[in-house]
């Protein structure tokens, strides 16, 4: 038995006389920063919290600790705040016991890296910088998943995760670049600085560009992290039953070009892979977008049954900090098409931009899946199918329905992108996508030039 699911039971022993459930969210973590290629701020974190559910004639209760020491107190608090709320109408009751998925999901070795070890991989990426000065981060740390229920339900899956970070810098030119996986030994933080690097290098010199719609080529980083913002009110169920969602109306209609599928899958041990969410419901692969059709959000037990209709969770539901945003998809994945290259997609671009990744990305139409944010690190004018020059950071102002509306096309390749901030509870959750080329990309104005 793991330190959390010991942690999940003593903490529901505690609740004796209830109703009651105890999730545990622990992790055991590092992180070596680095900032001019130099190595700072180290980061170790040994934290689990618990959080303890006690349900009272309808009514919901819980708190929240870390302090493993005073259980009591936690099953008091979680008590007392049932006894102080209504009767929760659309409460489903705490989760039943069920059957997981075996997943490779935690690595011997990833688990054992310590301080020492993260910093040398820092090292190791600096080193392989070259001429640009280096900025980010290697982090690397086990994250435990724990749950008890009165209703027999008991869940325990440790999950490992590794992620370099490079960001190649100096005054005028800068380059972005990283690599994640479950397993360090797939984690390559030279090759993530090298690609950084030599981003970074093409960037000097950068010019404007007028605003307008062009076509686009968009790297797995970009990609990632459109989907990520458009899953926010779209893509789970909260904004859907809330009528925020683009897909209100058009569930088994085309929104998209038919080369566009989208599914969230933690079952796939290429992503990020989970077996349960955090009410114990098993994962479901969740087909959201298929051949160009809107078919499906992703749902957790208590939007299920604000829908009726038979609605059943899909194993999504969220850590206590994302809980506003309700269920949401956390192993994005796209199929690769036919291009074998970045190069090849820029071909069939013909003329338009490149764009490596995006930043300071916000919502403005959620029922329209309007998007808007800035490019960064690598963008570039796309001439006669060939990457060009340089472009300073661009403003763009995007309907989803544009950017996957019409593609040339998607590399055969994915990549898997990390998803999971350092500011974030760490829960380790990814994209695993490809590059895309999209007919219509809206640049509406221009910002900085490249680099810090």
């Amino acid at each position: 038995m793991s330190r959390a699911l010991d942690l999940a039971e003593a903490a529901l022993r505690a609740a004796e006389g209830d109703e009651a459930e105890a999730l545990v969210h622990a992790e055991r973590s590092g992180v070596a920063r680095f900032a001019g290629s130099v190595v700072h701020q180290p980061t170790l974190i040994d934290n689990a919290v618990i959080r303890l559910r006690i349900v009272r004639d309808g009514r919901v209760g819980w708190a929240a600790t870390n302090r493993t020491d005073g259980l009591a107190d936690l099953a008091q608090r979680a008590g007392e705040a049932a006894d102080q709320v209504q009767p929760d109408p659309d409460f489903p009751g705490l989760a039943l016991p069920a059957e997981y998925p075996a997943l490779a999901s935690f690595d011997e070795e990833t688990a054992s890296l310590g301080p020492e070890d993260q910093a040398r991989l820092a090292g190791v990426a600096i080193e392989a910088a070259g001429d640009f000065e280096l900025y980010g981060y290697f982090t690397s740390g086990v994250t435990e998943l724990a749950l008890a229920s009165t209703t027999g339900l008991v869940a325990d899956q440790a999950l490992t995760d590794a992620t370099a970070l490079c960001l190649a810098a100096v005054e005028g030119a800068s380059g972005w670049a990283e690599r994640s996986h479950w397993r360090v030994a797939d984690v390559d933080p030279a090759a993530a600085a090298e690609e950084a690097s030599a981003k970074g290098a093409r960037t000097r010199s950068a010019v404007e560009i007028e605003p307008g719609e062009y076509a686009a080529v968009l790297e797995p980083y970009a990609v990632a992290e459109l989907l990520r913002w458009f899953s926010y009110d779209s893509l789970g169920a909260q904004g859907y039953l809330e009528e925020r969602s683009y897909f209100c109306g058009r569930i088994g209609e085309r929104v998209f070009d038919e080369q566009v599928s989208i599914a969230d899958d933690a079952l796939d041990e290429t992503n990020m892979p989970k077996a349960f969410d955090f009410e114990g419901t098993p994962k479901q692969r969740v087909e959201l977008v298929e051949n160009g059709v809107a078919r499906d959000v992703v749902w957790d037990r208590g939007t299920a049954a604000k829908a009726g209709d038979g609605r059943v969770s899909t194993g999504h539901a969220a850590p206590d900090a994302w809980r506003f945003y309700g269920p949401l998809p956390t192993a994005f994945s796209m199929p690769g098409g036919d291009a074998a290259s970045l190069d090849e997609l820029a071909e069939r671009v013909g003329d338009g931009i490149y764009v490596t990744r995006l930043h300071y990305l916000s919502i403005v139409h959620p029922r329209d899946g309007v998007l808007t944010g800035m490019t960064r690190d690598g963008t570039f004018r796309i001439r006669d199918g060939k990457v060009a020059e340089p472009l300073v950071n661009l403003r763009f102002t995007v309907p989803m329905a544009d950017v996957l509306g019409e593609l040339h096309g998607l590399t055969s390749e994915r990549q898997l992108v990390n998803m999971n901030e350092l500011y974030d509870e760490r829960f380790p959750h990814a994209a695993l996508v490809p590059a895309l080329a999209t007919a219509r990309f809206h640049i509406t104005g221009t910002g900085s030039g490249p680099g810090l």
